[in-house]
């Protein structure tokens, strides 16, 4: 087994989006090659409904896949093709916009006045840029969630983790999608295929990610984990970007770790990206916002 260098440590900025939505933006609208297939990923959360009341209203898709995961709170949305709704605590919406889709999601956090969620944008491959828009929701019961003996907890939200795998099916990127809580003082090593791009952002509690660079390859009796595995300190909002391997070790700190932990495998095709709508070409970028303004983007 390989453990994974660390790339970068990023602090999630803050940024305004929709209408008047104060989120914290752990990556996107720059280089998309250390993230691909991922293209954003915004953290949305506040105890106080005017930082979020406002929401994302009626605005295009073409192109990508939004995951859009609640921890506490509700999301209305509703779309152009006649799709309404609400998604609430633990539950996953992913939308493939496809050739097109107009769509709103509204916060409305909960009695307490309290909204928090994730939205991830991943990448569509050429071939799939113009396929039918879809959703797939999926409710808070039915994300399998796994417990081992030191108490770390994982809910997988897609892909396959530890022998369950995630309601989300049949997307592109044919990504892993988790959530991992490791209790206090626990070491936890999680495996990440080779191939994957991969990192995790932290959003609660604090903890090291161990690195695979270091003065030697294998700790000595008088060398040990931290002087060959110079550890990151990573806490709330921060992501960790890593390189290339097939594990990740995190060591959690005095109130435990809780974490997003993604992976996906690269799609390694030229991006052309302008706010909702990511093609591969500007020409057909051009020409998504000409069919906008023509009345013609929506194609089925």
């Amino acid at each position: 087994m390989s453990l994974r260098p660390i790339k970068r440590l990023i602090k999630a900025k803050p940024t305004l989006e929709g209408a008047g939505v104060h989120l914290r933006r752990a990556f996107g609208f720059g280089n998309t090659t250390d993230f691909d297939p991922f293209l954003l990923l915004d953290d949305f959360r506040s105890d106080r409904p005017e930082d979020y009341l406002a929401g994302f209203p009626w605005h295009p898709h073409r192109g990508i896949e939004t995951i859009t995961y609640v921890l506490a709170g509700t999301v209305e949305h509703g779309d152009s093709l006649g799709h309404s709704g609400a998604i609430g605590a633990g539950d996953v919406q992913w939308m493939t916009a496809g050739s097109g889709i107009i769509h709103q999601e509204m916060p409305k956090g909960d009695s307490n006045g309290r909204m928090h969620g994730f939205q991830l944008w991943g990448n569509l491959p050429s071939t799939l840029k113009m396929t039918a828009p879809r959703y797939q929701e999926v409710k808070a019961v039915e994300i399998p969630e796994i417990t081992d003996d030191d108490g770390t907890q994982v809910r997988v939200v897609c892909g396959s983790f530890s022998g369950k795998s995630g309601a989300v099916d049949g997307v592109a990127a044919d990504p892993i999608y988790l959530d991992v809580f490791v209790p206090p003082g626990k070491r936890k090593t999680l495996p990440v295929e080779t191939t994957r791009h991969a990192f995790a952002y932290v959003f609660a509690g604090a903890g090291k990610f161990c690195n695979a660079s270091g003065p030697l390859a294998v700790p000595t009796e008088s060398v040990g984990w931290a002087d060959t595995h110079p550890p990151t300190e990573a806490e709330n909002r921060s992501l960790v970007l890593f390189d290339r391997g097939d594990e990740v070790t995190v060591q959690a700190g005095d109130h435990g770790i809780r974490f997003l932990l993604v992976s996906g495998k690269p799609l390694e095709e030229p991006v052309a990206w302008y706010g909702p709508i990511v093609m591969n070409t500007q020409e057909q970028l051009r020409q998504a916002f000409k069919e906008l303004e023509e009345g013609t983007f929506l194609k089925r």
